[in-house]
């Protein structure tokens, strides 16, 4: 099981600097990930954000090993040859160390909001605009915009507990990201149900034992913190890191 850490670049990590700085103490410590939240807005209490896809090029600039990516970008959201082009960008710049996670978005976060952002309201809608996005994504990385990425780029799958379709979307592609897990054996009937030849990639608190969730079959474990994490918290986790036997 691979470790990462997990972190909204909200409120007082909505500096991306300071963002890469705990990228970089990650890599130092071990950790095999660092993964972002990709908000453009947030529910209150979160006032400040900051743009994920900026912060991750950062994280890849300062970095030489730990793998990055979002988690999840609501492609809905995104104009899909504008995306191509940041993707591979990344992909490129941190030489092959990214992963596109991928999902609806949520409407619990303020995120969706027709009448502020002009965007698709409907869940059902933004299915199908994540399934044709992502069909002219790897239309994109396969040849028709050049450069290619460094490597063909993982995509991971958000699906949210008890909800059984991203699953079956999620094994045509390169992982799955299950969130609202109630425990390691809610892990272990979904992939009963729908097997994932991919990467399962799962996230808890800090201070979670990631061995039962290795044994349900996860192969990531992130450590998140909610959306207001804050600096001190995060370095906490970092250093708390159990060396590899």
């Amino acid at each position: 099981m691979r470790r990462a850490i997990f972190v909204a670049p909200f409120d007082e990590l909505s500096e991306p600097g300071l963002v890469a700085e705990l990228a970089v103490r990650a890599e130092e410590r071990g950790w095999d990930g660092f993964f972002l939240w990709d908000h453009v807005a947030y529910r209150p209490p979160v006032t400040a954000l900051a743009d994920p896809w900026i912060t991750m090029a950062a994280i890849a600039a300062r970095t030489s090993r730990i793998i990055t990516g979002p988690l999840v970008t609501p492609i809905a959201r995104r104009r899909i040859h504008q995306l191509a082009r940041e993707t591979v960008s990344l992909d490129r710049l941190s030489g092959g160390r990214f992963v596109f996670g991928v999902g609806l978005g949520s409407d619990r976060t303020g995120e969706f909001d027709p009448a502020r952002f002009g965007e698709e309201g409907d869940p059902r809608a933004r299915a199908r605009l994540l399934d044709d996005g992502l069909a002219k994504l790897q239309a994109y990385w396969d040849g028709e915009f050049e450069p290619r990425p460094v490597t063909r780029i993982p995509i991971w799958v958000a699906a949210r507990w008890p909800n059984r379709r991203p699953m079956r979307r999620a094994a045509r592609h390169d992982g799955v990201f299950p969130i609202d897990l109630p425990g390691p054996e809610a892990l272990a009937e979904l992939l009963a149900e729908t097997p994932i030849a991919g990467d399962v990639v799962v996230t808890n608190p800090p201070g979670t034992d990631p061995a039962p969730w290795a044994e349900a079959g996860a192969t990531w474990c992130l450590t998140g913190f909610g959306p207001q994490p804050t600096k001190t918290e995060v370095e906490r986790a970092i250093d708390a890191l159990e060396p590899r036997s």
